[in-house]
């Protein structure tokens, strides 16, 4: 009978350090449930980003796309005919058509090319309330040394683009829509080791703006 009742105590004991081990090990799954928590929470918020993300480049891309077209179209004639080219919303114009070579007086047949550009570009201006920014660039060759008129390729870049900006207003370009920059050599299009390429590097571009540029207009415009 003695030995009966020994035997209870070591029980209570025995049951008495289960308790804290058990509470030990709750606590550790509540800590590692809350973390995986953190953790997925953290997943789906980077995810949603991501998706916003991705959404916004799509209309991004789908407005650009869209904007090509409504200039394509303005340009159809034009275009069609092979006197201008467009490249990612930039219209082009081959410094040989509208100028003689270190020269910014405007030949008879580039006149004409900007004379048809000016009515559908007023239009496509108008629905969009942008400008035109009008481009200059140059190839790299030195200015001819008997030429007095121009210091360097940026004066004669900055002076063909400042003719076509005024052949255009004169042909009824609002002149609120138009203002010209110069580039000189920089950006070529082509390289400039060969004649065929510094043919491509002497043109002006025309390309529609935000109006935000305002800024930009207020320095480049005569």
């Amino acid at each position: 009978m003695m030995a009966g009742l020994d035997e209870r105590p070591d029980d209570t004991e025995g049951g008495g350090h289960g308790a804290p081990v058990w509470a030990v090990f709750g606590d550790l799954m509540s800590g590692l449930v809350g973390a995986f928590v953190l953790i997925l929470v953290g997943v789906l918020v980077v995810q949603m980003d991501l998706v916003n993300s991705l959404q916004a480049e799509v209309r991004k891309r789908e407005q650009e796309e869209q904007r090509r077209m409504a200039l394509e179209k303005a340009l159809a004639i034009p275009l069609q005919n092979g006197r201008v080219t467009l490249d990612n919303g930039r219209i082009g114009i081959s410094g040989s058509v509208l100028f003689a070579l270190n020269s910014d007086e405007l030949r008879p047949e580039g006149r004409q090319i900007l004379q048809s550009l000016v009515p559908p570009l007023q239009v496509y201006l108008g629905e969009r309330d942008e400008m035109l920014m009008v481009s200059g660039f140059t190839d790299d060759r030195p200015v001819q040394s008997g030429n007095q008129r121009f210091a360097d390729n940026l004066e004669l870049s900055a002076q063909r683009a400042l003719t076509v900006t005024r052949a255009l207003i004169q042909e009824g370009m609002p002149p609120q829509r138009v203002f010209s920059a110069a580039f000189g050599a920089e950006q070529p299009v082509a390289s400039n080791a060969d004649e065929k390429g510094r043919a491509l590097n002497r043109r002006v571009e025309m390309a529609p703006v935000p109006k935000a540029g305002h800024g930009a207009r207020g320095a480049q415009r005569d």
